[in-house]
């Protein structure tokens, strides 16, 4: 297959549409895009929060080093998964320019880049006990931790090499078989967890060691999966990927690299700033920290949703900034937004109106002892649904700056706005001011309008038309 720069049939056709049907049109493709990659999301959240409770049923000490363990592998695959997604813009980059070798290169070199992360990230897994001791922690929870992390670090790898291959698929609109298979690992995740943590089914109880054998062998095997399904589909198997996967192609891993690097950075500095919230509340008190986890909890449900219509805004936006369609840029980039926009205002109706419920699906409202926990608990989310929509708003405008390859200037954003802003107003109102774990969350409020300010400013700056109908450069 050989690429084109000239426009097809489907763009010229554009022309003949008002434009109203082709807002009409891109809210539509936007919409239908991103519901599959919200319930994936939601999915593994599902598959996290099983080997949560199920560490939980081993018991608190299990439980304390298991969280430690996912403190060390969390945040090293979210850097690494960032990097992978960078395979979605500049595939649906490609598709749009009808440069379907340079689709091929894309996901070769995306595997490439996985593959040297991967296995630097799973080394510092596997020493992940040390790491632990270095930071104070109790050496008896370390040793306990050193069960879970031997055996999860196997997931890291397939896990990276599966985040390359659902951003190859979700470029192409085609994010379903990715839905069925993330929803399927969640039963069998469970079920495997049961067996190998409690000795069920006529299987050993390896408890901790169990949970990070569970993960390892799931992770392998929604990548072999979802590489068969590639392998196989008509559409996706004519890129031939794997043709010629050992010859070198330093330029476009350069691309991806300087490219997906930052992306790495934000959702980690991201993720940061939530694990240091948690600390902060841990320093107020038992109940604030608890109360945290609860709003939080809720509020990373809704997340899911502004996630998803952001991974569908950086295909949208990549398919129209690779066919140097300006217009179309715009209307993929807003449409994201304002359906994210008006989601997270229904969120915030529900957080100011039903905190109580949402609290009481979590604690059981009639104990007494439990009410100091309700009460910071329902005031969080009092504040939490008044960031609703600056937290919609920063996720939808970083990924739609994805999808024009922007990434270091948004990177440089989100780590000013969540610590250098974010975070010290969280400590200052906390502490200084004595808002205690009300402080810490209007703290977080700031931090996120800030970069979603910003991030959407920069979009609607950067994709200003230059006199030869180019994209303009950041």
């Amino acid at each position: 297959m050989s690429g084109t720069s000239l426009p097809n049939a489907a763009a010229m056709a554009e022309g003949a549409l008002s434009p109203a049907a082709l807002w009409r049109r891109e809210v539509v493709a936007t919409l239908r895009l991103s519901g599959p990659l919200v319930f994936t999301q939601l999915a593994m959240i599902g598959i996290n929060t099983t080997d949560i409770v199920m560490m939980g049923w081993l018991g608190p000490a299990d439980l304390a080093a298991g969280a430690l363990g996912m403190n060390i592998y969390i945040p090293l695959f979210l850097f690494g998964m960032g990097i992978a997604t960078v395979v979605a813009p500049m595939t649906a980059q490609a598709l749009g320019a009808r440069d379907f070798r340079g689709v091929r290169r894309t996901v070769r070199q995306g595997f490439w880049l996985s593959t040297l992360f991967g296995v630097l990230f799973t080394l510092v897994i596997w020493n992940g006990r040390h790491v632990l001791l270095a930071t104070g922690q109790d050496p008896a929870t370390a040793l306990l931790a050193e069960d879970y992390l031997t055996a999860v670090a196997w997931a890291l790898l397939p896990s990276l090499w599966f985040v390359v291959l659902r951003s190859f698929v979700t470029a192409h609109s085609r994010p379903r078989s990715v839905l069925v298979i993330t929803l399927a690992a969640v039963g069998v995740n469970a079920v495997a967890n049961y067996g190998l943590m409690f000795g069920n089914f006529g299987l050993p109880r390896w408890e901790l060691t169990g949970a990070g054998v569970t993960s390892s062998v799931v992770s392998a095997l929604m990548f072999l999966v979802l590489l068969g399904h590639v392998l196989q589909d008509r559409q996706f198997r004519r890129y031939r990927i794997l043709v010629r996967f050992w010859r070198p192609d330093w330029a476009r891993f350069v691309e991806l690299f300087r490219v997906g690097v930052p992306i790495g950075l934000t959702i980690v500095a991201e993720a940061g700033l939530f694990s240091a919230a948690a600390f902060l509340m841990g320093l107020i008190s038992t109940e604030a920290l608890a109360a945290h986890a609860i709003a939080l909890q809720c509020a990373a449900v809704a997340f899911m949703v502004p996630l998803g219509l952001g991974q569908a805004a950086v295909v949208r936006v990549g398919l129209a900034a690779g066919a140097r369609d300006d217009s179309g840029v715009t209307r993929a980039g807003w449409a994201a937004l304002v359906a994210g926009l008006l989601f997270m205002a229904c969120s915030a109706l529900v957080f100011w109106f039903a905190g109580h419920f949402l609290v009481g699906l979590f604690l059981d409202v009639s104990v007494p002892e439990n009410g100091p926990v309700i009460e910071l608990a329902v005031s969080f989310l009092v504040i939490a649904a008044l960031f609703q929509l600056v937290d919609g708003g920063q996720v939808i405008g970083v990924h739609a700056l994805r999808g024009l390859n922007d990434t270091t200037v948004p990177m440089w954003l989100a780590i000013g706005g969540y610590w250098a802003i974010g975070f010290v107003a969280s400590v200052v109102l906390a502490f200084p001011l004595g808002l205690g774990g009300r402080g810490v969350w209007m703290g977080l409020a700031l931090g996120l309008a800030f970069v979603a300010i910003l991030a959407i400013w920069r979009f609607h700056r950067r994709h200003r038309h230059l006199p030869n109908g180019g994209l303009r450069a950041p």
